[in-house]
């Protein structure tokens, strides 16, 4: 379903929009609590999640909202009877908020009958958004001028070093032997979904994760990096589906700029 540009700007208002409200508690004091899971949460994930619920309801009343902040309230049977539902983390990378680095985003996706169709990605600090749909492109909107619309393409036939994300200090020991395995490889720390954009836009060639993530981490940024030619797998290289399982967390997956690299070589005994 192709995605109209009445629907598009609504979603992109709505990003910025709790873009905003997260904002106005990054300027001050905050306070962090910790979830069941030990991951934090503050005013901000709040703000952001009330205000993307109470304006996708307005837009869609007809698509139920499934958010990181209220998702353990919706019974798996019933989430998973929804073939059209959005799929929002109002504030990915809450312990990047916290340690006010800036990488921190608002994550808005559409999903249809597991596959997401629609993606946007805020940057609150610098302004930056991404947006996409596959088979209509993917597009960077900057702060200097809001209404205009970058074309994305994920980088093709990439050369050396692959551009991987991942920590430059802290590596986890999966991802220290995939990176031998590529060989020349340039590392490229940063939080939340960013990158995703950064794949989208030629920046990375790699993204591999070997560890939790929740669906509303992902869907967003698949939408928006295959509309931009790349590509998100899981470690038997199907694309990633969407409130297809009593789970909502993730597993292991690797995200690719250009979907022909040789992933299958690198991930090894765990393909």
């Amino acid at each position: 379903m192709a995605i109209d540009a009445e629907l598009r700007e609504g979603v992109i208002a709505l990003a910025r929009e709790a873009a905003d409200a997260i904002l106005g508690v990054y300027a001050q004091d905050f306070d962090v609590v910790r979830k069941d899971d030990a991951s934090p949460l503050t005013e901000a994930d709040l703000a952001a999640h009330h205000c993307i619920i109470g304006g996708l309801r307005r837009l869609t009343p007809d698509v139920p909202v499934l958010s990181e902040e209220s998702a353990h309230t919706v019974p798996a049977e019933v989430r998973m009877g929804w073939t059209r539902l959005w799929v929002v983390d109002p504030l990915d990378g809450t312990r990047e908020f916290v340690k006010r680095n800036g990488e921190f985003t608002v994550n808005i996706a559409l999903v249809e009958d597991g596959v997401p169709v629609f993606g946007v990605i805020q940057a609150p600090v610098t302004g930056t958004l991404w947006h996409g749909a596959p088979g209509q492109g993917a597009y960077r909107r900057d702060r200097e001028a809001p209404d205009v619309d970058v074309p994305l393409q994920a980088r093709a036939n990439p050369g050396r070093p692959l551009r991987v994300a991942a920590s430059r200090s802290h590596l986890d020991p999966a991802t220290a032997a995939l990176m031998q395995r590529i060989g020349e490889t340039e590392p490229v720390g940063l939080g939340s979904s960013l990158k995703f954009c950064r794949l989208a836009q030629g920046d990375m060639d790699v993204y591999p994760r070997f560890g939790p993530t929740s669906e509303w981490d992902t869907a967003a940024g698949q939408a928006i990096l295959v509309a931009a030619g790349g590509c998100v797998l899981d470690k038997q290289g199907r694309p990633f589906r969407y409130n297809q399982r009593q789970t909502l967390l993730n597993g292991d997956f690797i995200a690719l700029g250009d979907p022909a690299l040789p992933w299958r070589k690198w991930v090894g005994e765990r393909a």
